[in-house]
C-alpha cells in the first residue's frame, strides 16, 4: 500500500520523532529511554501513527522493532517532516539578523584544528547563519542524523541508513608518537586508541602479537594526555602529531607503520535546503585542503 502524505494530517510532531527514534534505536524501549518517556507512550504513539497511515509501520518481537517496506518508505518523509518542523522552529527563534541555523557533529579529533577552522571560514563565508557544534561518537552522531537534530555529522566509521547519504572525505593518516624516542618499541607503555574497526584490523594485522595491550582509550586525546603525563606512546593523526612534535612535546616513533583511516560527512538525502548544500560545498573544499596538505614530522 502507498502512503500518501497528503492523508496524514493526523500525526504530530512526537509521533514523527517517536518513530525516527525506533528506527534509529532498533527497539521501542530504547526509543522510549532516548526521548525520556514509558514504553507504553511510545508503543501508543507509534500505534497512532499506523492507524493515521494505514499501514503497518514496525514488526515487532522480542529482539525489537524492524521496518516494513511501508515503513521504509516513510522513513524519507518523517525525516522530511521533521527537518520542515526542527528549522522553522530555529528560523523563528532566531533573531532577524540570523538567515538560518545549522548543527554540525563530528568525532573529537576532527574538532582538533581542522573543524574550528571550517566554522571561522563559515562564519565569514555566511556570518548570518547559527552554527551549533557538537562533539560525538559514531552511535550518537548517527542517530542525531536519523532523528532529525542534527544536520551533518564527521566521523570514521558510518552505519549505513536509508535516510542518509554518507561522503568520504579525506583519509586521516595515524602516526606513531612518543615521549621517549629512545625507548625501544614495543614496550610495555603502549597505548591502543580505538579508532574503529578499520584500524583494528590494520593494527592487528601489522601487530599480531599485540592483540591485548595495558591501556586501552577511546579518543585520540586521552593517548595523547597519557602520554605527556606518565608517558608511553600511541596511534595519533599526522595532522594532530605535528603540532606537538614541533614543540617537542611527543615525537615520531621512526620506521613506525603509517595507517589511513578514511573520515567521512554525513547528511540527509532529503534536507535541500541552501544553507545545508553551502556547508556541505565549505567541508568538500576544506577536505581537498586537507588531502593535499603535506606535514613534517622532522
Amino acid at each position: 500500500m502507498a502512503i500518501v502524505i497528503s492523508d496524514t494530517k493526523g500525526m504530530d510532531i512526537d509521533q514523527i520523532r517517536t518513530f525516527l527514534a525506533v528506527v534509529a534505536n532498533g527497539s521501542l524501549l530504547e526509543a522510549a529511554s532516548r526521548l525520556h518517556i514509558s514504553q507504553s507512550t511510545a508503543s501508543v504513539r507509534i500505534q497512532r501513527l499506523e492507524v493515521d497511515l494505514g499501514v503497518i509501520l514496525f514488526v515487532r518481537n522480542r529482539f525489537g522493532a524492524t521496518l516494513t517496506t511501508q515503513g521504509e518508505r516513510f522513513v524519507r518523509h518523517a525525516n522530511s517532516l521533521l527537518l520542515t518542523i526542527k528549522q522553522a522552529r530555529h528560523d523563528i527563534g532566531l533573531p532577524d539578523f540570523f538567515l538560518s541555523s545549522i548543527t554540525v557533529g563530528a568525532r573529537i579529533a576532527l574538532w582538533e584544528d581542522l573543524l574550528p577552522r571550517w566554522v571561522g571560514a563559515m562564519r565569514t563565508l555566511i556570518p548570518n547563519i547559527s552554527i551549533h557544534s557538537e562533539i560525538g561518537f559514531e552511535e550518537d552522531l548517527i542517530r542525531g542524523l536519523v532523528e532529525g537534530v542534527m544536520d551533518v555529522g564527521m566521523m570514521y566509521t558510518p552505519q549505513q541508513n536509508p535516510s542518509l547519504q554518507i561522503e568520504h572525505l579525506f583519509d586521516e593518516v595515524l602516526v606513531l608518537v612518543t615521549n621517549d624516542p629512545g625507548k625501544p618499541w614495543p614496550n610495555e607503555d603502549y597505548i591502543y586508541v580505538n579508532w574503529g574497526t578499520v584500524f583494528d584490523e590494520l593494527h592487528n594485522d601489522y601487530y599480531p602479537d599485540m592483540k591485548h595491550t595495558p591501556q586501552v582509550v577511546n579518543i585520540g586525546w586521552l593517548g595523547a594526555q597519557l602520554i605527556t603525563a606518565n608517558g608511553g606512546s600511541c596511534f595519533l593523526p599526522i595532522r594532530v602529531a605535528e603540532p606537538l612534535i614541533k614543540a617537542k612535546t611527543l615525537a615520531y616513533v621512526p620506521n613506525s607503520p603509517r595507517f589511513k583511516l578514511p573520515a567521512y560527512m554525513i547528511f540527509s538525502r532529503n534536507n535541500n535546503s541552501t544553507v545545508l548544500q553551502a556547508v556541505l560545498n565549505s567541508l568538500r573544499i576544506l577536505a581537498t585542503a586537507e588531502r593535499e596538505k603535506i606535514y613534517e614530522l622532522n
